[in-house]
């Protein structure tokens, strides 16, 4: 059976040929960032990834017409660590365009969230200002994966390796990976499961230098504080975020303090 993911795979492969043939040369970095790992290693609350979505396969549209400069901006003024921006176009409504503006708008980490197959989209993401970027284990082979880290890396960015269950987060882990994302929803059918935190959190090898981010379906201070009492460093958070009316009180809200975790 074809899933979401498989569909949204297709379509990129398509897009790659495209930037292929009017691929650009790597440009200077604009700006320097903080380090992701740096401002999440150690830390002893939440940390916030705050999101820039304006649609998803799941949800259709979540916020179409937002403007990402004034978002970015409240983002910023709120306390979140990194901003990270959507720049699929067929199924998220995003752009390299909005991350460019973000880039230009924001001095802090900044996340090229996309579905990564190839190392021209990991330039585009260099010229529009990414100091961070997404590998998605689900969607690469193990081989795939560690050359894209290993040319990302060499670039100067740092990698955000997205897992789904413990055999994925294995792979991370033996690629070197330092920032490791556990994803709550499903990349095939996109149902929501904040236990998947949990469960890698259980067998997280938190003694190492590595750092675990909860992605998705952080919709309140009760989810907060369940993932970071397992020892989340941060949280990813977008739909919530963009729904809600009060950015700076939600944000300062999910800084809940981190747990110890128990064996």
């Amino acid at each position: 059976m074809t899933t979401i993911l498989d569909k949204i795979l297709l379509e990129k492969k398509k897009q790659i040929e495209i930037m292929l043939e009017n691929d650009v040369p790597l440009q200077e970095h604009k700006i320097t960032r903080p380090s992701l790992f740096d401002q999440l290693y150690g830390t002893e609350h939440l940390q916030i990834i705050s999101e820039i979505k304006r649609a998803s396969p799941s949800k259709g549209l979540i916020a179409a017409g937002v403007n990402p400069v004034v978002l970015a901006n409240a983002y910023y003024e709120a306390g979140a660590v990194c901003i990270s921006v959507l720049t699929d176009t067929p199924f998220f409504q995003g752009s390299f365009q909005d991350l460019a503006v973000v880039s230009d708008t924001v001095p802090i980490a900044l996340l090229c969230k996309d579905f990564i197959l190839h190392k021209v989209q990991i330039d585009q993401a260099i010229n529009a200002g990414a100091s961070v970027i997404l590998l998605i284990v689900a969607a690469l082979s193990e081989k795939e994966l560690q050359n894209l880290y290993e040319y990302a890396t060499s670039e100067g960015l740092e990698v955000l390796v997205e897992i789904h269950d413990s055999i994925e987060l294995e792979t991370a882990l033996k690629m070197g990976a330092k920032l490791i994302g556990v994803n709550n929803r499903d990349l095939r059918s996109f149902e929501v499961d904040l236990s998947r935190t949990t469960e890698i959190a259980s067998i997280f090898p938190f003694h190492e230098k590595r750092v675990l981010i909860s992605e998705s379906g952080i919709r309140n201070v009760e989810d907060a504080a369940q993932v970071a009492r397992y020892g989340a460093s941060a949280v990813l958070v977008g739909e919530s975020l963009m729904k809600i009316g009060d950015v700076r009180a939600t944000i300062n809200d999910l800084k809940v303090k981190r747990g110890v975790i128990t064996p």
